[in-house]
């Protein structure tokens, strides 16, 4: 088990398909069980504008979906003819979209499809749809139109889908605005290279099926993080996605692999975060969550900053 402090990392040395539920009630029953009590006597003190305040509710309801799916296939599994006829999968997330035939025209409907601590995350639902058509990263200061990092940068809500098949070796850390969904579905989309992606003081990003590896630290630069800043950046770590004070974040059916630090790094009082159906391997530091034990925002995960559904 897992010692009462809001920092640690998940190693694995081998690959690895999460279908875990992280909620402190669950890794940290002491904590938890803290919580409980110092909440039956006075008010939850909720520190984060997006921390649930009632996760045993939320990883009940998971659990709930999960079982429901799952019945579902197993009775269609008794009935040749039904399972062949039929879409759901056993998945909830899955369930919720592929159902659809025609899915490709109607892609922001994955937005209703989250579960745990990130269910509601918007990405960019009810903005316009960016094709990225361009694979290129020549320029951090100025991307060009077309290309991931110029849709990722924009102030406005925007769905973003890929073209054909990409590899994007990047130049230095993509830096991603609010209220963005990265689509990969229907590509196979390989995110490489320098920095790789940062989600910093943002909320309602999705990021779904998209390959990140070989991540390595960059910066020390200019790098352009909206279409009027251009800022200094520091040397980043080389995580494969690090999550910086931001919440309402879905990481779905992405694999991640071969990074010089974290897989995933969510640090800063982040909270509000799905990883779901996603693959990690070759790898031994995994996943990050919370960064000092004496920072109070990531204190008690549950109740004090950070909660995070993984599968």
């Amino acid at each position: 088990m897992f010692p009462a402090a809001t920092s640690f990392s998940i190693l694995l040395s081998s690959p690895c398909l999460f279908f875990l539920l992280l909620a402190s009630l669950r890794v940290f029953p002491s904590i938890a069980a803290a919580a409980s009590s110092s909440s039956s006597s006075s008010p939850l003190n909720l520190t984060l504008s997006h921390q649930h305040p009632d996760p045993e509710a939320v990883a009940q309801d998971v659990q709930w979906r999960v079982n429901s799916s799952l019945s579902r296939r197993q009775l269609l599994s008794s009935n040749k003819h039904d399972q062949s006829s039929s879409c759901l999968t056993g998945n909830p997330i899955d369930d919720c979209w592929r159902c659809d035939s025609n899915w490709q025209n109607n892609r922001q409907q994955l937005a209703e499809c989250g579960i745990g601590f990130g269910a509601g995350t918007a990405g960019g639902k009810g903005g316009r749809y960016y094709v990225v058509t361009d694979s290129s990263d020549y320029d951090p200061t100025n991307p060009k139109p077309g290309t991931l990092r110029y849709g990722v940068i924009q102030t406005e809500p925007l769905w973003i889908t890929f073209a054909s098949n990409m590899m994007i070796k990047l130049k230095h850390e993509l830096i991603v605005n609010s209220f963005k969904t990265i689509d990969g579905r229907g590509a196979n989309v390989d995110v490489t290279g320098n920095g790789c992606i940062t989600l910093q003081y943002v909320s309602n990003v999705i990021i779904h099926n998209i390959h990140i590896h070989h991540c390595k630290p960059s910066g020390n630069t200019m790098i352009r993080s909206s279409p009027t800043h251009v800022g200094y950046r520091g040397k980043s770590d080389g995580d494969g996605i690090s999550i910086f004070g931001s919440s309402k974040i879905w990481i779905d059916h992405c694999s991640l692999s071969y990074c010089t630090d974290g897989l995933v790094d969510a640090i800063m009082g982040s909270t509000g975060i799905t990883i779901s159906n996603s693959y990690f391997a070759h790898h031994d530091e995994v996943m990050l969550l919370g960064h000092d034990d004496k920072y109070l925002p990531d204190s008690g995960m549950q109740v004090g900053g950070l909660s995070i559904t993984a599968f």
